[in-house]
């Protein structure tokens, strides 16, 4: 070897190692790739095959179909039977805007060619075709629609991908699919030999690889909106039952909209006081206050299972409110504006008590009630704390010595020291300190029922303005009150100002014309951001449909619903809902007589097996 070759050979000797090890570099690089997962390697299937009528993922069946023919009119939410379809499949909708312009040249030949066919037709003396005049208006319509600029033309695609355990249960759902579709004569075909781009088509990826498109305007196209189920699903709140559209969750916090208060109606056996006790189990895990008006002794045993108060109010009863009571002032409460309050209740009350006063008769029992708290030395300028109130009977004693007030007097006299004495003239003797305290106003006579749930209101009012706190009202049966002014206005006044006080009201009543047709009735419905409708009678739905703006579907739904079925309306929302409860919320706050005869037995087995141990 000569020099120079030594050279040369030394010269290249170097750049061939540096070759080999920017290989040996590379190789490492990629066996280093080779053992590292990618999102891709996460997300990608472990097989893919391609039929020409299906494809198969990891063991699953998908057929992709293209919509290839609508009819003339589409009404709005036709689209709504295959989103709320409870099967798994994708959908792919692609919309192209197409220069109006030209549509709009082409729009013109082809009214041309129509309209020349229909002079031909004429002059050989045939019948007029009606396809043809149609077709002819509607070129027109949208010609004129496209120039005024209220239209927009389109081309659109609608693609499906349908998914199946298997391939003869992919087949069934494709028939019903397909048989939805048709019966809105809209027709669609599988993308035969193509199923490898229907699939993809359909993948969150915006590509149109079947390119099936029909020609559209704005119209027909924005009837095929797919998001058209309400869902009322939050975060947090309570239960209140399944949504018939989409079989979700109608999971919802009343205390987060403008105001907590709630109305429900519904007919007598459709399951309102049903779906009011699950509410309160439910609110009560959450920490809320609750305080039921129980007309009828339903809420007993659910009283009974979680530790709450039952208290009955009746003649016979030991349990006894004072209407005079007043609350205990907080630091910015200013004496005379809670005293003036109470007093204009209980003018309301005495109203009720004694059938109603005239302007003369209000002002002897409005200036009585001043006087009657003056003598226990309360008055516009002093504070109180726990102070000794009078009772019905010093308000008595003072009017039947007023000049002027002896037929008030009178009139009062059956409840102080006749057949009602002792009802509503004696101090207050209950206490309030459970989660759920429950007034069953069952056992009084029935015209006093008005008079107790109103000194019972008025009672609760007082608790809940001397302490914040969130608590739910519940007042059943809410037409007894309704069907008396002074009730009626006082019920209103309590939903109306309840948000100032984190409370929530709910009113419940089976005698829907009762209650809207008080004047009072449609304001406490439009002070309640909650409103449940369940199953209604034939006689009442004209007038519901009226006031919340029923479709006919709707009310179609209300007449035939089952029992827990209704409308849940939450602000500018509503479902179809179904109230669901486990089977241990059911043996609590059910309302059935056989199931209750049922539950009384068991605890009566049960107790006698104890004592026999």
């Amino acid at each position: 070897m000569s020099v120079t070759g030594d050279v040369v050979g030394f010269l290249k000797g170097p750049g061939k190692e540096k070759q080999a090890i920017n290989q040996a570099d590379k190789e490492a690089v990629q066996q280093f790739r080779a053992g590292v997962s990618s999102v891709r390697d996460i997300l990608a299937p472990a097989a893919f095959k391609v039929s020409t009528r299906h494809v198969e993922i990891d063991g699953k069946f998908a057929t992709t179909l293209f919509v290839t023919t609508y009819p003339r009119y589409l009404d709005t939410n036709w689209f709504a039977p295959i989103v709320n379809f409870d099967v798994e499949f994708d959908a792919a909708m692609f919309v192209y805007p197409q220069d109006s312009a030209s549509i709009l040249k082409q729009l013109r030949k082809r009214a041309t060619q129509v309209s020349a066919s229909i002079s031909m037709q004429a002059e050989a003396g045939k019948i007029r075709d009606p396809q043809l005049e149609t077709a002819f208006q509607d070129i027109e319509e949208l010609r004129d629609r496209l120039v005024q600029g209220t239209e927009r033309f389109f081309q659109f695609g609608l693609y499906l991908t349908v998914y199946g355990k298997s391939q003869e249960e992919l087949e069934e759902i494709i028939a019903q699919i397909e048989v939805m579709l048709e019966g809105r004569l809209v027709y669609a075909k599988p993308a035969l030999f193509q199923m490898e781009q229907g699939f993809t088509s359909t993948l969150p990826l915006g590509h149109d690889e079947l390119a099936v498109n029909t020609n559209m305007n704005s119209s027909p196209l924005s009837t095929s909106f797919p998001f058209v189920s309400s869902d009322l699903t939050s975060d947090s709140g309570v239960l209140y039952g399944i949504n018939l559209h989409n079989n979700s969750l109608v999971l919802f916090d009343r205390f987060s909209l403008e105001n907590a208060n709630m109305v429900v109606f519904a007919k007598s056996g459709a399951g309102k006081s049903y779906m009011t006790k699950l509410e309160i189990l439910r609110s009560l895990m959450f920490g809320t206050e609750v305080i039921v008006i129980d007309p009828e002794q339903e809420y007993r045993y659910l009283a009974e299972a979680v530790g709450g108060s039952y208290l009955r109010i009746a003649i016979a009863s030991d349990h006894r409110i004072n209407p005079f009571d007043l609350p205990d002032l907080g630091e910015d409460d200013s004496p005379e504006s809670v005293l003036r309050e109470n007093i204009t209740r209980l003018n309301g009350l005495i109203s009720l008590m004694v059938d109603g006063l005239t302007p003369e008769e209000q002002s002897l029992v409005d200036k009585g009630l001043w006087e009657t708290y003056a003598i226990k030395d309360i008055t516009k300028g002093a504070r109180w704390q726990k102070p000794e109130v009078p009772t019905l009977q010093d308000f008595y004693n003072i009017m039947r010595d007023m000049e002027g007030s002896k037929s008030i007097a009178t009139r009062l006299e059956r409840y102080v020291e006749g057949t009602f004495a002792g009802v509503f003239n004696r101090p207050t003797n209950i206490d309030l300190d459970r989660q759920l305290i429950v007034f069953n106003v069952r056992d009084m006579e029935e015209e006093l029922r008005p008079i107790a749930m109103y000194v019972i209101l008025g009672f609760i009012w007082n608790r809940i303005r001397s302490s914040l706190k969130k608590r739910l009202l519940i007042v059943d049966e809410a037409w007894i009150m309704m069907q008396h002014e002074e009730s009626a206005k006082f019920l209103f006044s309590m939903a109306k100002r309840a948000r100032k006080y984190y409370l929530g009201v709910t009113t419940i009543t089976q005698d829907i014309s009762d209650f809207l047709q008080s004047k009072y009735g449609k304001p406490i419905v439009t002070n309640s951001s909650l409103q449940l409708l369940l199953r209604q009678s034939p006689a009442a739905i004209d007038l519901l449909a009226e006031v919340f703006y029923l479709t006919d579907h709707e009310k179609f739904r209300l007449l035939e619903s089952d029992v827990g079925e209704g409308i849940f309306f939450a602000g500018l929302k509503h479902v179809a809902l179904k109230v669901v409860a486990s089977y241990a919320e059911d043996q609590i706050i059910t309302s059935d007589p056989q199931q209750v005869l049922a539950i009384e037995a068991a605890k009566r087995e049960m107790a006698a097996q104890q004592r026999a141990a």
